[in-house]
């Protein structure tokens, strides 16, 4: 990224470029006979917990430092004016103070500066302009747009809004789990859900003699075109994968030769969950639709059908420790590890399922020989980047069907290159992993939009960083002043691996885009939540005027530059037992005093 400093006072100045949960959750019990009454939380307040080590005595507060007005970005955005060239990014600079200097009354010395945003053609920058006037929207001959520059309070406040912590007080292995949104449509398409399942050892199969077993369920949804099928996973999915599970799980427990289900059974459980609620969501909408005969009831039933959704599960059965990540998409998940040196080891347990991953490239050109455009650029059909999804259903409904809809309803026209469809699956590619609870073994998952700004091995580093400043957040003030300055030029705790893209995972696209070298000293820790302290991160770290520029940029214009992003942090760990699930209120979001209803 090209950073260049803008300064406009009386006078106009040009710097060198430089580089640089409304409800207390609870655990939910599955009876013998059914798992109905489980219940999917999301947007409010939801299970969670963590040890003693790993709970924060950090006190932060914003620090005043003195920022150059520094460029946030350049490169390609959105063009305001159509076919203009592009001009210099100085020359944006130089003709936007001096218009800035004269509606200002620049020549007041008495006069407010304010840090705004500038949007020009193809760039977007940070500035620092005289006069106190609001600048929320302003448009002149040329269309160019300023926005009011988020401070580094407001940008915290922002990055805060949405974040969860739960504390896990139930002894079965996991000591907590972090959550936060951070939106760039609107509404977010970005979803999520979680679940604590209490079951009884009749159906689990319990060979250690304890009377239950906890299955703790986890997901994150990566909605696109719409918020509707992601809203839907985030209701139903973990509910169906669990009656699933119950049927295998007691069928097991009831045959003395068995007591449990084989993983392989586990998998085929996990995948007949996906595939039935998603057969529901595209199929047997279109039955009910075509039934009704209405518009009303096809807007409401062929939603989650038309808009499509990826999804991450992971599934952790606290008996047989074994960790279970399904992924229909390009969502991805990651194992923290304390290797032998004492650092952390990143361990991928996806693989970023699109029309560009070699594996299923080859899968789809396999199911549809003669079909030179299966994938194109990456791209089922040349379109749809995942090739696994919910919903999606123009790459699914036959060419018939989707006539059929357009005619008597609403639709887009069928890809010419329709011709054997389904082309997108929903049934997942499952990883099995043994947790070591006493290692202090963490996993995050995360939708793409945190995969785009940081690799493997930084989240799991960053991650690793955070347990440290959480350890040593009360041993004095150099720990508590780190906190705030970062750790200056020390690495990440994290071993050196590949990349992630021999196994089918994608490079970290934004960092190229904005010409971030890698030095490990922009990354800072400042948050409470290993969630927030993740995305925090890749928005920029310490470079304050980047994250307020990202978080400042309006929606749609903002996809161009950073995604929706959801992230969970799950800590393993021997943990006390007292059966509940609490909000870490520290490092969750503040409630809001609901409104009365009239």
């Amino acid at each position: 990224m090209s950073w260049v400093a803008a300064h406009a006072s009386r006078t106009v100045r040009r710097a060198p470029v430089w580089k640089g949960a409304g409800k207390r959750p609870s655990a939910l019990s599955i009876s013998n006979n059914s798992v109905r009454g489980l219940k999917s939380y999301s947007n409010g307040r939801r299970p969670s917990f963590l040890p003693a080590a790993l709970q924060s005595s950090m006190h932060l507060r914003n620090f005043s430092v003195a920022v150059i007005s520094t460029a946030v970005a350049s490169g390609a955005w959105y063009a305001y004016n159509g076919d203009a060239k592009v001009q210099s990014l100085a020359t944006h600079i130089r003709g936007f103070a001096s218009s800035a200097i004269n509606s200002a009354h620049a020549e007041d010395p008495s006069e407010a500066t304010r840090r705004a945003l500038l949007v020009s053609n193809d760039q977007f920058y940070a500035a620092t302009l005289s006069g106190d006037q609001p600048l929320a929207k302003t448009t002149d001959d040329s269309d160019r747009r300023v926005l009011n520059m988020l401070t580094p309070e407001q940008a915290t406040e922002k990055l805060r809004k949405n974040e969860e912590s739960y504390l896990v007080n139930r002894g079965k292995g996991v000591v907590r789990y972090d959550i936060v949104q951070v939106p760039s449509n609107s509404p977010i398409e970005d979803d999520h859900a979680e679940l604590i399942v209490e079951v009884p050892s009749s159906v689990a199969g319990n060979t250690n003699g304890d009377p239950s077993t906890d299955w703790n369920f986890w997901a994150v949804f990566d909605g696109h075109s719409g918020w509707t099928t992601s809203a839907k996973l985030r209701n139903v999915l973990i509910s169906y994968v669990a009656r699933e599970l119950n049927a295998t799980y007691k069928a097991a427990a009831a045959d003395p030769s068995v007591l449990v289900p084989s993983s392989e059974a586990v998998d085929a459980a996990i995948k007949q969950g996906f595939v039935r609620l998603d057969h529901d969501i595209v199929n047997e909408s279109v039955d009910k639709v075509l039934k009704a005969q209405s518009r009303r009831v096809a807007a409401e039933l062929l939603a989650p059908a038309l808009s499509g959704s990826c999804a991450l599960l992971s599934f952790y059965d606290s008996q047989s420790q074994d960790l279970k990540v399904a992924v229909a998409g390009d969502s991805r998940a990651i194992l923290g590890r304390r290797g032998p040196s004492g650092k952390w080891t990143a361990t991928a347990l996806s693989e970023d399922q699109t029309g560009g991953t070699p594996s299923e490239m080859k899968r789809l050109r396999e199911e549809h020989p003669g079909e030179p455009y299966v994938t194109r650029n990456g791209r089922i059909l040349g379109q749809l980047e995942p090739s696994r999804s919910f919903g999606d259903a123009t790459y699914k409904w036959t060419k018939d069907i989707q006539d059929k809809i357009k005619q008597q309803f609403f639709g887009r026209t069928p890809s010419p290159h329709l011709k054997t469809p389904p082309y997108v699956t929903a049934e997942p590619v499952i990883t099995t992993t043994k947790i070591d609870p006493s290692q202090g073994d963490f996993i995050v998952m995360a939708t793409d939009g945190l995969w785009e700004m940081l690799s493997n091995e930084e989240v799991v580093g960053l991650v690793g960083s955070w347990l440290e400043q959480q350890q040593s957040g009360s041993s004095g003030s150099k720990a508590w002043l780190q906190s705030w300055f970062g750790f200056e030029q020390k690495k990440l705790p994290v071993e050196a691996t590949n990349d992630g893209s021999a196994e089918g995972q994608r490079r970290p696209i934004r960092q190229q885009q904005y010409d971030i070298s890698g030095a490990e000293s922009r990354f800072v820790v400042e948050d409470k939540n290993a969630a927030t302290h993740l995305v925090r991160n890749a928005m920029g770290g310490k470079d304050r005027d980047m994250v307020s520029a990202l978080l400042t940029l309006p929606s749609p214009y903002s996809r161009r530059y950073r995604d929706d992003v959801t992230v969970e942090v799950i800590f393993f760990g021997q943990g006390p037992d007292s059966r509940t699930v609490e909000v870490n209120k520290e490092a969750s979001a503040a409630e809001e005093t609901p409104k009365s209803k009239l």
